[in-house]
């Protein structure tokens, strides 16, 4: 096929929804237009509820337009791919070059081209084919045959019209003709379905049918009755089996340790005053628990993230070296400067992010895809390792990470592929960040404090982090098993570029770029520069797209798109480190190492499998603490062993980088996978 094929989530997804909403509509037995007449003059509902509610409210009340819009130049592939990704609706309007509505595609046209298609075609070859090449225009139900409403025709009319046509939608519009047919001056507000309908009538008359009853008392006693008596028959078979009683158990657990918490705290207890310490430790080990096994107690990580935050903040600034129960300056100073340091961070994915997907949504990254060849998952792999090792030295690894993610989501459609290509991908950046002093933020730290400077650390470290990046992928790769599925990459094959899309890529890669140059010059923090180059990013695609009503490939769409929990996991993990960082515990730890290890390598490797639980900047900046400059001066082999040990150890584990943390929210990579997998 020379254009995507629908993906295997895409058709499944597609497939699914369609088929419930398919047999929930089948199976309704809508009533006829005769008998609707007269369930409207049944006054269960107030005017302007059930039957007689406008249909312009039932389209408000459910939120969006209800269908996703495809252009007759579509072919069948794209509008499935886009109905599939819209998730909210299950029809398109097909509209011409000019604007111009020309016909709807749903379900039933879904099964017409199936039909036709099962007729003309004998391999999967030909099926793809068919279906990648098909134009829209020939398979959708024209606009001489639609029949549309306006916003003050009620519910009643529109199950009328969609019942005596054999409709299951019907289009909302500014002004229909009076048969109910769509005039060409008509202006689109939406698609509503028979379900939307039926269900803001069903809903309408149960809460009537609610106040009946409690104006007429035991007019509902007997079939409410029986059917409270179901629903607990159902919820005890519900409750035998084993997954039931996991959950069960789950949430008993975290109850009682939650009431238990909270008294605790809230009884200002003297133990937690005197084992201060120990609290804070324990909160951490469960917090890093509920994150670990995610899948198994079905807890966002996020909301674990957050919650361990608050809880060792609170433990810290209360209770904490014999403090009084509330938080005293010196803490909240703390707190504010640690929200500052974990803002940077947080703004500056948040930047970066939204940059990309700009340059995604103007199909930029064709300018790296058209020269990526090769159908060899294994050759693949390597190509993106050294990819990525290379970007990282000049670009920081968290941006390089979402970079790289954004273009596999294109290059690699088996989501297990990918996963393991994303785990390469942060292997490969933490290792190419730390060969230079802009690369990584551990080696940036050693660099700005004088511990390191730039030619040595790029002569001296280059070797051992390419080391480090080829015996990985070495290992990795193994796990990659050579198939056709790059064939079926959603890229389109090689094709020049637009004019519009090669300034928005080559712009984005220069504000990229020159965030470290900015911070050099200016001296600012880096997520500035970050924000600079997405205000100019956002002008710069409001220019090209000036006058132009689609707003999908600008800055504020791209927004919309962002894993708001994934940054704010980010956030809770960066605060949670902090106050361990604050407390002096990391510090205590660090000199445990001192005490107790008999050389600086080993210490070094300690700190670089410590860096795979613990975040490696409070790492490395206790130890910065630990040992003094005129005894170990710049350059000395201690601080770029601290460097490359801190860097690539983070790879380890999965939440132990900044990387490893933007795959988690980027890709849903949870914990124990990548350990199986990568560790």
């Amino acid at each position: 096929p020379t254009i995507k094929p629908l993906n295997q989530h895409a058709a499944s997804s597609f497939s699914a929804r369609t088929s419930a909403f398919m047999s929930s509509s089948a199976d309704s037995n809508t009533p006829a237009a005769t008998d609707l007449a007269a369930l409207a003059k049944i006054k269960l509902t107030p005017e302007g509820f059930g039957f007689s509610r406008p249909i312009g409210q039932i389209l408000k009340n459910r939120g969006g337009a209800g269908y996703y819009k495809a252009s007759t130049a579509d072919s069948v592939i794209e509008v499935m791919n886009g109905i599939s990704e819209a998730e909210t609706t299950f029809v398109a309007l097909v509209f011409d070059a000019e604007d111009v509505l020309q016909g709807i595609f749903t379900d039933a046209d879904y099964i017409r081209l199936a039909t036709l298609r099962s007729a003309k075609v004998e391999s999967e070859e030909e099926s793809a084919t068919f279906m990648a090449t098909a134009p829209i225009a020939d398979f959708m139900t024209r606009r001489e045959k639609l029949k549309c409403v306006s916003e003050s025709n009620t519910a009643s009319q529109a199950v009328a019209i969609m019942s005596e046509n054999s409709f299951r939608h019907t289009i909302l519009v500014d002004q229909c003709g009076s048969d109910f047919s769509y005039l060409e001056n008509s202006v689109v507000k939406g698609v509503i379905s028979m379900q939307d309908v039926l269900r803001v009538i069903q809903i309408d008359e149960r809460l009537s049918f609610d106040a009946l009853t409690l104006k007429f008392p035991g007019l509902a006693d007997k079939p409410m009755e029986q059917m409270r008596e179901e629903i607990k028959s159902q919820a005890n078979a519900l409750a035998s089996n084993d997954e039931t009683a996991k959950r069960d158990l789950i949430r008993a657990v975290t109850t009682v340790l939650s009431v238990g918490s909270v008294l605790l705290f809230a009884t200002q207890s003297e133990w937690l005053s005197a084992h201060a310490e120990l609290t804070m430790i324990g909160i951490f080990v469960l917090g890093y628990i509920g994150i670990i096994f995610e899948e198994v107690f079905e807890f966002n990580k996020a909301a674990v993230a957050l919650l361990m935050s608050t809880g060792l903040w609170v433990t810290y600034a209360d209770f904490y070296g014999g403090s009084s129960g509330i938080a005293n300056d010196v803490v909240l100073g703390q707190l504010g400067e640690q929200l500052a340091e974990v803002s940077d961070i947080c703004f500056f994915l948040l930047a970066a992010s939204a940059i990309v997907e700009v340059v995604d949504a103007h199909q930029g990254f064709k300018v790296v895809t058209n020269l990526i060849t090769t159908k060899s998952k294994k050759g693949l792999f390597w190509v993106i390792g050294f990819l990525t090792f290379f970007l990282s030295a000049i670009l920081n690894n968290l941006t390089v990470t979402i970079v790289m993610v954004s273009l596999l989501r294109k290059l690699i459609p088996n989501d297990d592929d990918r996963r393991l290509f994303g785990a390469m991908v942060v292997v490969a950046a933490n290792a190419g960040g730390v060969w230079t002093p802009i690369g990584d933020v551990t080696t940036t730290m050693l660099w700005i404090n004088n511990q390191l400077s730039t030619i040595p650390t790029v002569t001296e470290l280059f070797l051992p982090s390419l080391v480090c990046l080829v015996g990985s992928l070495a290992f990795l790769v193994n796990q990659v098993e050579e198939d056709t599925s790059l064939t079926e990459s959603t890229l389109p094959p090689p094709s020049p570029l637009a004019t519009r899309g090669v300034v928005v890529f080559w712009a984005g890669i220069a504000c990229l770029l020159s965030v470290p140059i900015f911070s050099e010059l200016t001296g600012l923090p880096p997520y500035l520069a970050m924000l600079t180059g997405l205000g100019a990013m956002w002008t710069l695609t409001d220019i090209i797209h000036m006058g132009e009503e689609d707003e999908e490939q600008k800055v504020p769409a791209a927004l919309s798109k962002l894993d708001t929990s994934g940054i704010l996991f980010f956030l809770g993990i960066l605060m949670s480190i902090g106050v361990l960082d604050k407390s002096g515990l990391l510090k205590d730890l660090a000199i445990f190492l001192n005490d107790n290890l008999p050389n600086q390598d080993i210490i070094a490797t300690v700190i670089g499998i410590a860096s795979a639980l613990i975040d490696n900047v409070p790492l490395v900046a206790a130890t910065m603490g630990m040992y003094d400059l005129a005894e170990y001066g710049t350059d000395d082999k201690l601080w770029q062993l601290i460097a490359l040990c801190a860097g690539t150890g983070g790879s380890i584990l999965v939440i132990g980088s900044a990387s490893g943390v933007a795959l988690m929210g980027l890709e849903k990579v949870d914990f124990l996978w990548y350990a199986k997998k990568v560790s």
